[in-house]
């Protein structure tokens, strides 16, 4: 599996999480901050699916 620590953050992306990874934030934990926008936290427990308000990535949470 490649490294994500050097992918630009908070781009159009679709992202599966598990709740391991709750709380979620936006950008996620293991993205390079430098160039995202401040870190948000989304509620994705009620739906299972949320879409960053700043940048549109989507995030599903999957079933362990």
């Amino acid at each position: 599996m490649q490294s994500t620590k050097n992918l630009q953050a908070c781009t159009k992306r679709c992202y599966e999480v598990t709740r391991a990874d709750l709380p979620l934030c936006c950008p996620l934990p293991d993205k390079r901050l430098w160039d995202a926008h401040p870190r948000v936290y989304l509620p994705i427990e009620a739906t299972g699916q949320v879409t960053c308000p700043y940048c549109d990535a989507e995030y599903i949470l999957k079933d362990e």
